[in-house]
């Protein structure tokens, strides 16, 4: 069993900026994620609300850049999965498929998973026409028609991917009117093959070996009509990955960590960065000013305790040997 100062859990944009800013603390500190550095961010055809980013970037050219100041700040990256996280004297207790660690403090940036819309076909069709990632099964769509469903930033993104191989891109939301940012309507506008259906939600999704279309209903009039489509993109929000935690710390009414300002959880020596945390407003540029703040918070709380593990992981403390 390794100890550590500080245990990053979620190496999207988020965790990456925490434990670079740990490290450089002088701080032992470790990244844990199931799929590798770079987090959803890795399937965003295009960023361009990034500081630096200058006329934008893809996100699977964020995450390396992130990774290698990882890297060169000393920070250790571990491929896992969290299966348990308890509080222990001086720290928390983290068990994963394969690790078995200890930490004094720390940090929660596992992000959100994809929320699903619960309806007839959505699990059936899945990878035979229903996706989340536009940049993935684009091309797949070349000259086809296809829908997204979903109003905000994300959805917008993926339709303006999209609209570069199908041949009619339909956007679908409940919503009286989009809730993405002016200037991603902007572009959308200006597409000849997007168009927006509003006040409709999606009741089935239809087909046989594939999607082949959709049964929409009005909620103004109640009307249901079917939409032609051979690909669906469903982006209406996020679920908070927070299952693991089994009640280690106090959530907010949407299933977020609640922090305060420098993100502190309910327990001592817990933090939460990045759109896990309650009132995030889930941009990039946010995610790392909570990754870099979670990490400064930590690190005052190691000053106020007193305990650091030492240069190989090995406990110098006391409350953080084994069976105490």
């Amino acid at each position: 069993m390794l100890a550590y100062d500080i245990i990053v859990i979620g190496a999207g944009v988020a965790g990456l900026n925490a434990a670079i800013t740990g490290a450089r603390h002088g701080r032992r500190t470790l990244l844990i994620d199931a799929l590798g550095a770079g987090g959803q961010v890795i399937n965003v055809d295009h960023i361009d609300n990034f500081p630096g980013a200058g006329e934008g970037m893809a996100g699977f050219e964020l995450g390396p850049v992130l990774q290698m100041q990882a890297d060169t700040a000393g920070v250790e990256l571990a491929l896992d999965t969290i299966e348990t996280i308890e509080q222990i004297s001086g720290g928390f207790h983290i068990v994963g498929a394969e690790l078995d660690l200890r930490g004094s403090c720390l940090i929660i940036a596992a992000g959100s998973a994809k929320r699903k819309l619960s309806i007839p076909g959505e699990t059936a069709f899945v990878g035979r026409g229903v996706s989340h990632c536009a940049s993935c099964d684009g091309p797949l769509m070349k000259g086809r028609e296809v829908c997204v469903i979903g109003g905000g930033d994300s959805a917008l993104d993926e339709a303006l991917t999209l609209a570069e191989h199908a041949a009619q891109v339909t956007i679908i939301h409940r919503g009286s009117r989009l809730g993405a940012s002016a200037s991603l309507q902007d572009r959308c506008r200006q597409k000849t093959n997007i168009n927006v259906n509003l006040n409709a939600v999606v009741d089935a999704i239809l087909g046989e070996d594939g999607v082949s279309a959709l049964a929409v209903r009005d909620l103004l009039t109640g009307a249901t009509r079917e939409i032609a489509c051979h690909g669906v993109f469903i982006e209406i929000g996020l679920e908070p990955n927070t299952h693991f935690l089994n009640g280690l710390a106090a959530l907010a009414p949407d299933g977020r960590i609640e922090v305060d300002l420098g993100m502190r959880a309910s327990q001592p020596g817990l933090f939460a960065a990045g759109d896990i945390r309650m009132d995030s407003v889930a941009l990039l540029a946010a995610s790392a000013g909570d990754g870099v703040t979670a990490a400064i918070s930590a690190v005052a709380y190691l000053d106020q305790i007193g305990g650091s593990a030492g240069p190989q992981g090995q406990p110098m403390h006391k409350e953080m040997e084994l069976g105490q």
